[in-house]
């Protein structure tokens, strides 16, 4: 009897810990697609924030004008940051870039002023710019401006296809992890299918029949959830080494969100999968447990 029930402890400690380990891995890519969705929303936002406006000045524009200007573009809803580039600037990184003064042999510095306004993601867009444009060409002290429409169409076009083909990976591997946690519950419950009809045929409730299995669920999802947790974590802290800059995108919001999505898709999905699969066992008379 002894060795019995050693097998049967044996037995189970290793359904506990197989399904611990295939909860862990589906979890483990529930959280990077949390975490890669969450992370392009904070990439969409950054790569907006460094699309640049350039606003030329005219030369009679003193210093003291220019800067005038800056102050009351930065209480502008749009403006993010703003550079002011003097004429000298202009003229020194040019002649750095293009190895040669052209004041030498033109007599005069071409090169103007210029403000670079970074703006807020929410404006980076076709529309925004429009009336932005619009509005600063109409101030006299601006010359002429540029940016890079097309640039920034085009960054907007590849972050919505991306967050759309994350949002269906995310729904499809949704899917597929509650398949595949439902698939080893049910085994560990199939185990313990004639310990269900024995505590049903006492008269057991069933609600006191599925707490057992229920506490069990829960406790290896938020263990699965931990060690995904942790598995992820360790992968942030890798980038992060490699990529100091990387901080700018994975913020402490996207982990806590990602650890939290995590953790409660690792209780709920178990626990759902646990309910489940003992009712169908709970509603089988004891002939049908022969035959599966």
């Amino acid at each position: 009897m002894s060795k019995n029930r050693k097998k049967a402890r044996s037995r189970r400690g290793l359904q506990v810990v197989t399904l611990c380990i295939s909860t862990t891995m589906v979890l483990l890519l529930l959280g990077m697609v949390v975490f890669f969705v969450l992370s392009a929303r904070n990439l969409s936002a950054h790569m907006k924030e460094n699309l640049t406006v350039t606003v030329m000045l005219k030369d009679s524009v003193s210093t003291n004008d220019a800067h005038r200007l800056c102050r009351d573009l930065y209480h502008r809803p749009y403006s993010h940051s703003i550079d002011y580039i003097s004429k000298e600037q202009a003229k020194r990184e040019q002649v750095r870039e293009l190895g040669s003064d052209p004041s030498e042999f033109l007599g005069f510095n071409p090169f103007p002023a210029t403000l670079e306004i970074k703006l807020k993601a929410d404006y980076a867009c076709k529309d925004s710019l429009k009336w932005i444009a619009k509005e600063l060409k109409k101030d006299s002290r601006v010359s002429d401006l540029a940016y890079m429409e097309d640039l920034m169409n085009q960054v907007n076009r590849n972050i919505s296809r991306i967050s759309l083909v994350l949002l269906v990976l995310a729904l499809l591997l949704t899917f597929v992890s509650f398949s595949l946690i439902s698939n080893t519950v049910r085994l560990s419950v199939y185990a313990n299918r004639f310990v269900i009809h024995t505590m049903k045929l006492v008269g057991a409730s069933w609600g006191f029949i599925r707490r057992p299995f229920l506490r069990q669920a829960v406790g290896v999802g938020v263990v699965a959830a931990i060690l995904a947790c942790a598995v992820l974590g360790a992968g942030v802290y890798g980038l992060y080494l490699t990529q100091p800059g990387i901080l700018d995108i994975v913020t402490w919001e996207v982990l806590v969100l990602t650890g939290a999505a995590v953790l409660l898709f690792g209780i709920i999905i178990t626990a759902l999968c646990a309910w489940l699969a003992v009712n169908k066992f709970l509603r089988m008379k004891a002939r049908e447990l022969y035959k599966i």
